[in-house]
């Protein structure tokens, strides 16, 4: 709300003109109070220390005598202390702006805009007592203007308030947050008070432009900036008349006093007020007298910091009989409820004393707002200020012509745009940077996050890459193996024809998940889901079929049992051919309403993009996902089913176990994968195929490789039809 304005006065680092000097002298100065000390740089402010203003009688027949403040609030004293406070600690170091001092003059606006452009004109004009002119090119004396307490958003127009900073946020993100309080607990019927000034109407639009998106504003009521008895009279009648019960108010405590006051007379309770930040931690409202109608009200603050060292600052402070510095003294005369001898206050008329002050009083056996250190809210963005400026001059004495250490404008090639990114160092206002940026450490620069993917160059990636290519090596060779004692009775006995395509399945299955590793593009992002579901229902419907023939094979040793002539090598051959088109079918629907696409993932971290392949459709790939567990279950239970047939026929055990594997490892996958971020998601997902593979290829062919290639002598049709008669 109130502005802190941090004015300069460059005389000593540059020279004001360019041309002889005529000097003229400024003929009167407004009688204002204040503080004063000089310094090579100048820094003004204007500051709420009396809350009330008796205007003088125009009579425009004489003379308009001065201005009148009244009820000196000690509390709000402590920021103008503060920046101060700021003022001498960056002095006192001497690595800090070396052979420059900070000089101070800090004006009394009395919470009333007549004083406060008094006082801002006193600035503009006065930080000298004469100036030149002659024609001359000066500097402009006001470089900046820094505002602690201002939140209007309309100030947030670069264009039109070029030189205008703040350490505090602009009331849209106020109301923001209130809104979501108001969404919170659910209140879609709210009333709203606000000042007449920029502040309160602009909070009040904006207010009422989100709360009509989901609720509605019962009432919007101005609060008078002069005590209008008969308009605060009227919001006291709205509220008492709305049903609403939950009042959002936009408002100085000063401003809101007159309000609050009334309310707590006519006793009007069971309201629910959310505070704007300007009276949401006041000491001035939060009184006994007051709790009965505002207890419990909700409000939005600002941060809250101890300074080292303030504190002890604030018990130091004394009084100065000096003009410039008349403010010690009316602050003097409020605490102890005293009066000098030599009083030169002009502005305390309203002050009731009984003692007189002698200067030596002690301010720590005083309990007042000025003492009160807990609540360090405004005071840290004065402070905060003063530094901001202060290492602005740093940098702009440290500055070599021709360079700059405080923006930045590179171009980025990006096909097929091209990003301008521009940052200014000790900005007020916070610009959202790009989803693909994020800030970094000392928030002055958007910079491109860390993109992160299962990629070959990983250790992850190179480990899961070669158990992919020694997995698809090793269904090679046992492919060669088996072709070539394709002759010999275990392979025949085992439906050769089916344990070759068996193999070139499982060859597919260890390298389809080489397209999960890598950068994510359209093409891998599409070939990996389809491959890996196309290639593993292959692989089990050969294992479907094996089992079948197991078990027709073993019924067809029965006397007058033809089954084996109804599910001879074409029909064996269809059935895996029907099961694998069933699965591409699923796959082609997918693809073509809604494929895995390439995405830029954000969520699991600030810093980091996980570039990750998106499934599209969750109802396709939950059906490729459905159709494989299907088929493993049925396959399962065949096997299951035929275990116990002779060993001659002993594939259906090596069948049971294989598919007891595969269905573990994807049970186990299902948590592991939804629990996993990033990209050991995918990784997750690579392992899962990976070893349901091996199981499969190890389960259904390690012990016929055994038979093959270490006990060749139980690899005959004799040993075989031997064994299965010892059985019997």
């Amino acid at each position: 709300m109130n502005i802190l304005y941090i004015i300069f006065l460059l005389g000593v680092l540059f020279p004001n003109t360019s041309c002889e000097e005529i000097k003229c002298a400024i003929q009167e100065k407004f009688a204002l109070n204040g503080l004063f000390k000089r310094g090579d740089i100048m820094l003004g402010g204007t500051f709420i220390k009396n809350f009330k203003t008796i205007p003088p009688d125009l009579s425009f027949t004489s003379k308009p005598k001065p201005w009148k403040c009244e009820s000196f609030e000690l509390s709000v004293f402590q920021r103008a202390q503060t920046m101060i406070f700021a003022i001498e600690e960056i002095n006192r170091d001497e690595s800090f702006l070396p052979n420059i001092s900070l000089g101070y003059r800090l004006y009394d606006n009395c919470n009333s805009l007549p004083m406060g452009l008094r006082a801002t004109v006193s600035l503009i004009s006065s930080l000298s007592d004469t100036f030149t002119e002659n024609n001359c090119n000066e500097v402009p004396p006001v470089l900046a203007i820094v505002s602690y307490f201002s939140t209007c958003s309309c100030l947030s127009n670069r264009k039109e308030f070029p030189t205008f900073f703040r350490t505090i946020p602009n009331d849209d993100f106020q109301v923001k947050a209130m809104v979501e309080i108001i969404k919170y607990y659910k209140w879609t019927w709210v009333g709203a008070v606000g000042t007449d000034d920029d502040y309160g109407q602009n909070a009040l639009k904006a207010l009422h432009e989100q709360v009509k998106m989901f609720g509605c504003i019962s009432f919007s009521e101005t609060i008078p900036r002069f005590n209008d008895k008969s308009k605060v009279e009227q919001i006291i009648t709205i509220i008492k008349q709305s049903s609403a019960k939950v009042i959002v108010a936009f408002a100085s405590e000063a401003e809101l006093l007159t309000l609050v006051k009334e309310v707590v007379r006519q006793n009007i309770t069971g309201r629910q007020w959310i505070a704007s930040e300007s009276w949401s931690t006041s000491s001035l409202l939060a009184t006994k007298e007051n709790f009965r109608s505002f207890g419990g009200t909700i409000g939005i603050a600002i941060r809250r910091v101890q300074i080292p060292g303030l504190e002890n600052f604030f018990f130091q402070v004394q009084p100065k009989f000096d003009p410039n510095n008349n403010l010690l003294i009316q602050f003097w005369e409020t605490l102890f409820e005293c009066r000098f001898p030599e009083n030169v206050t002009q502005n305390n008329s309203s002050l009731v004393v009984s003692k007189v002050c002698t200067g030596l009083e002690d301010i720590k056996s005083t309990k007042s707002g000025y003492t009160d250190t807990s609540d360090m809210r405004a005071v840290y963005n004065v402070y905060k200020a003063v530094y901001a400026i202060a290492h602005a001059l740093h940098d702009l004495m440290s500055c070599k012509e021709g360079s700059s250490d405080s923006s930045l404008n590179t171009k980025r090639q990006s096909s097929p745009l091209i990003l301008l990114y521009s940052y200014w160092d000790d900005s007020i206002e916070c610009i959202k940077c790009p989803s693909d940026f994020w800030s970094n450490s000392p928030r002055n620069q958007c910079i491109l996050k860390d993109i992160e993917f299962l990629s070959y160059e990983d250790v992850m990636g190179i480990a899961l890459s070669t158990t992919a290519l020694s997995g698809s090596a090793l269904s090679f060779i046992i492919f060669i193996v088996f072709f070539h004692y394709r002759n010999t009775p275990v392979v025949k006995a085992n439906n050769s024809e089916l344990s070759f395509l068996l193999l070139v399945s499982l060859a597919l299955c260890f390298l389809c998940s080489l397209c999960f590793i890598g950068k994510p593009t359209s093409l891998n992002c599409m070939l990996r889901h389809v491959v890996f579901g196309i290639s593993f229902v292959l692989a089990i419907s050969c294992i479907l079929v094996k089992t079948i023939v197991v078990i027709m094979a073993f019924k067809a040793t029965l006397p007058g049992n033809n089954m084996m002539k109804w599910f001879g090598v074409a029909q064996q051959r269809t059935t895996v051919f029907l099961f694998t088109v069933i699965q591409a079918i699923i796959c082609l629907i997918w693809l073509s309403l809604s494929p895995p696409v390439p995405n830029k993932n954000s969520k699991y971290q600030n810093g980091k993009i996980i570039f990750e392949c998106d499934i599209g459709s969750t109802a396709g790939f939950t059906c490729l996902l459905g159709y494989i567990g299907f088929l493993a279950c049925v396959c399962f239970a065949i096997a299951f089913l035929a275990r116990n047939l002779p060993d001659t026929f002993n594939e259906a055990k090596f069948i049971t176990f294989s598919m007891l594997i595969f269905c573990t490892v994807w049970i186990t996958f299902i948590p592991a994968y939804i629990s996993s971020p990033g990209k050991h998601t995918v990784a997750v997902e690579v392992f899962a195929i990976l070893a349901s593979s091996f199981g499969l290829l190890f389960a259904i062919f390690a012990p016929k490789c055994i038979v093959i290639l270490f006990k060749p002598e139980l690899n005959t049709k004799k040993a075989l039809m031997g064994k299965g008669t010892a059985d019997k």
